[in-house]
């Protein structure tokens, strides 16, 4: 039988609560679902490392309700992507995983494990930030570039990568070509009206992660899951430096910075991300 890739995997659906969520599976090794970012469907992950994560996990992608090829209702509420995720792995039989997600999707992962930490092994937050009010806020330029109907390559440059290196500039040109390179079954993205809607209806004023009890850090904080934020150095949106505040407070918490990298770390250095990745679910506890 044929390896399955990113590329070829094929997109299945299963009825859970009302919905169907769209997903897909594939890889070898514990499984570990990823949670999309702002926008996301399950096309928007680089191929490259969703493959070089099936190395070692099984990998299961997914489109949120109501977005994508899921049905349901379509919302940006932090719990309801989380519920996704929950009710995706429950209707799949999983008992425990490796959450992970990129920026809205790591809000949506911390929120699963801080609710349930005895069905996470580990967390994965890639570019993505902490519970509640946080003293460093997103550049002006990145609102008004991440809500254009359509991105240019430099468009991409400034939301997910270094505009300013080089190198970083290249990679995001190599990422973005794996990215277009499905060509077959792949989700539609979000309409302009929905995404501009859902955005305006989540929005809080104070917070990206909404944390107004401060119930979410309470339970992040206490050391129960393993907790990997992955960053870049300059990232326009959520900077790392929030995650530098929590360090000896979150006791579990561990950070690691890309040097000349952005929003998507992990679309710059797939494959180091990923053998990272694994390297912290297998050494960690």
């Amino acid at each position: 039988m044929e390896k399955q890739t990113a590329r070829t995997v094929p997109t299945r659906f299963i009825e859970t609560n009302g919905r169907t969520l769209a997903y897909r599976m594939f890889g070898d090794g514990p499984p570990l679902i990823l949670c999309l970012r702002l926008r996301g469907v399950m096309d928007v992950w680089d191929p490259a490392f969703l493959d070089a994560l099936a190395e070692n996990f099984t990998v299961i992608i997914f489109d949120y309700s109501g977005l994508g090829q899921s049905t349901g209702t379509a919302t940006y509420d932090r719990a309801s992507l989380a519920r996704d995720a929950k009710d995706l792995i429950d209707a799949l039989g999983i008992d425990k995983v490796v959450i992970g997600g990129w920026s809205l999707g790591g809000v949506a992962a911390q929120i699963f494990t801080a609710l349930y930490p005895e069905r996470t092994s580990h967390a994965i937050l890639i570019g993505t930030v902490p519970p509640g009010e946080q003293p460093h806020g997103a550049e002006p330029i990145f609102l008004p570039t991440a809500l254009k109907p359509d991105y240019t390559l430099e468009d991409e440059y400034i939301l997910f990568f270094e505009p300013e290196s080089a190198k970083s500039r290249a990679a995001a040109d190599a990422s973005h070509a794996r990215i277009a390179s499905r060509t077959a079954d792949r989700s539609p993205p979000v309409p302009e009206e929905t995404y501009l809607r859902i955005v305006r209806e989540s929005h809080d004023p104070k917070a990206v992660f909404p944390d107004h009890s401060g119930r979410y850090a309470e339970l992040l904080a206490n050391g129960a899951v393993p907790l990997l934020a992955i960053c870049g150095d300059h990232d326009v949106v959520f900077p790392v430096e929030n995650w530098y505040a929590l360090n000896r407070e979150w006791t579990s918490l561990h950070i690691m910075t890309f040097p000349q990298a952005g929003h998507g770390p992990q679309h710059q250095h797939p494959e180091l991300c990923a053998d990272m990745i694994a390297s912290f679910v297998r050494n960690t506890a």
